[in-house]
């Protein structure tokens, strides 16, 4: 079905089993969830109409059972959960069955422990940065470094891949995000060409490239996230609001990506107009800590990962959590999350080494993976979907599928 998957993947076995759930998905039905409105009987109808319409609740469950709802005790059913429409919904969906993943690949070459990765748009090559002070570009087909640049400080905590695949993005201690445009000469001096874009005030966390190779979103320790002209340097809006350190940033998956989210030590994860600077929805569920963000494949909803050892899911048109995904057996924090490409997985790195993955409609855990000698600090979903990027503090990068 896809000619990457089987570099990673050549065995036919492997291939089916892992073909019918990351890629496919079963069924890519949006969490689409709508809590008590101000007018609930309106939107208790609409939203139900909208499940019929789907066929995950029969016409009768419409015609003869809220006929004589009473409104005073649909709002004490909302008062008790927030997922009432995941319920209804999930009631439906079929079980994700058992399926297998493994690691295909393993990157080896940084000295410390890695600390960011991200894919190329090729489906092919990779960018990883560490506390070892380098930044690898590697072919994840044959797992050959093809670029490494050395730091001026330790702890790349931020390292990005530009759309075009011709430049990448990093930084650090050294409060900058620098970028470096990649060549096919592998033995040409890349620190020579390199341009510092932004500068602040305190460490680089995060970056990554909007749609173009022309501006880069940033965040820092400093509290704040910030717009760059890449050619110019040149500060182009600033995004004031958390109240503590900003560990993490995703924009929104879509063609035009006028918003992007973040999340920081202050607990909290903000929605952003990129134009006027303006946060435009904030969330505060968390008891910690939230170290990922990663939008729904749809934009509609975004995931986070928390040092309180949850993930949590946030649907942006009901403007509230609506999933939590959790087990009292997980007590270690949530360092990196992602969706697999249908949005019905989500894929999250724990400090305790192990890689759990998530039913995002039913909120069950699905599977977990182990193979990491040291806590994952990265998560990544190919662009194409066919396998995922797991860093660690173990000093490598695995390939799954």
């Amino acid at each position: 079905m896809c000619k990457s998957f089987s570099c990673y993947c050549p065995g036919i076995q492997a291939l089916s089993e892992f073909i019918p759930i990351f890629i496919c998905g079963y069924i890519h039905t949006p969490p689409t969830l709508v809590l008590p409105p101000a007018n609930p009987e309106a939107d208790f109808v609409g939203l139900h109409h909208r499940l019929m319409f789907l066929g995950l609740i029969p016409t009768s469950d419409i015609t003869h059972e809220h006929k004589s709802f009473q409104w005073q005790s649909f709002s004490a059913r909302f008062s008790n959960r927030q997922l009432f429409a995941v319920h209804q919904v999930a009631e439906r969906v079929e079980a994700l069955g058992q399926f297998v993943m493994k690691t295909r690949r393993t990157l080896k070459g940084h000295g410390n422990k890695v600390l960011c990765m991200d894919w190329c748009k090729d489906k092919r090559r990779i960018v990883s940065s560490s506390q070892d002070g380098k930044v690898i570009v590697w072919d994840s087909f044959t797992t050959n470094k093809e670029h490494a640049v050395t730091m001026p400080c330790t702890w790349v905590m931020a390292c990005a891949y530009a759309p075009s695949g011709c430049a990448i993005a990093c930084g650090g201690l050294d409060n900058k995000c620098s970028v470096y445009p990649l060549t096919f000469d592998k033995n040409e001096n890349m620190a020579a060409k390199k341009k510092s874009v932004a500068m602040h005030t305190n460490y680089l966390s995060a970056c990554s490239f909007t749609n173009s190779d022309m501006q880069i979103l940033t965040a820092s320790g400093d509290g704040t996230c910030a717009l760059w002209d890449v050619e110019s340097g040149q500060l182009l809006q600033s995004f004031h609001g958390h109240g503590a350190d900003v560990l993490c940033l995703d924009l929104a998956p879509s063609e035009t990506g006028n918003t992007f989210v973040s999340g920081g030590c202050d607990k909290k994860a903000m929605v952003w107009d990129m134009r006027s600077g303006q946060c435009i929805q904030s969330f505060e569920t968390h008891d910690s800590d939230i170290n990922s963000v990663r939008y729904y494949p749809s934009g509609d909803a975004f995931a986070s990962g928390s040092d309180d050892a949850t993930c949590r899911l946030y649907d942006l048109r009901a403007d509230r959590e609506v999933a939590i995904y959790s087990k009292e057996s997980i007590i270690f924090g949530a360092s990196s999350v992602d969706f697999s490409l249908s949005g019905r997985l989500l894929f999250a790195g724990y400090n305790d080494y192990t890689i759990n993955v998530w039913d995002v409609l039913k909120g069950s855990r699905v599977s977990i993976l182990f193979g990491h000698e040291n806590r994952v600090s990265t998560l990544r979903v190919s662009p194409d979907g066919t396998a995922f990027c797991s860093g660690s503090w173990d000093h490598t990068l695995r390939i799954w599928a």
